[in-house]
């Protein structure tokens, strides 16, 4: 299992926007923990070239998406991994990725 960097941006974003608060160190530190036990997948070539192709795909067919679930998708594409995400409703306008909702 890789963790996607832009995963990875899309959390640091999520905690950055909180107030200061107990709630936002607890976060950050359980967030630290999780990075430590999970490798990433690099944005490699192949991920910036599957990127470009699904993007220009979705907008061709008047489906956009927004950037960061796309890059997610790309790296899921380029690896030929299964993406495990929540986001199944947009996810699944992606032609070819596989997705696994594991919270159901």
């Amino acid at each position: 299992m890789l963790l996607p960097q832009p995963v990875v941006a899309e959390v640091q974003y999520g905690l950055a926007r909180l107030r200061r608060s107990k709630k936002r160190e607890w976060l950050t530190r359980r967030f630290r923990v999780f990075l430590g036990e999970l490798p990433r997948a690099a944005w490699t070539d192949d991920v910036s070239r599957m990127f470009g192709s699904i993007k220009a795909e979705l907008e061709r067919a008047g489906t956009r998406l927004e950037d960061m679930d796309l890059a997610i998708a790309a790296h899921a594409l380029a690896r030929d991994a299964t993406l495990v995400s929540d986001n199944t409703a947009h996810m699944s306008r992606i032609p070819g990725l596989r997705i696994e909702n594991w919270r159901t």
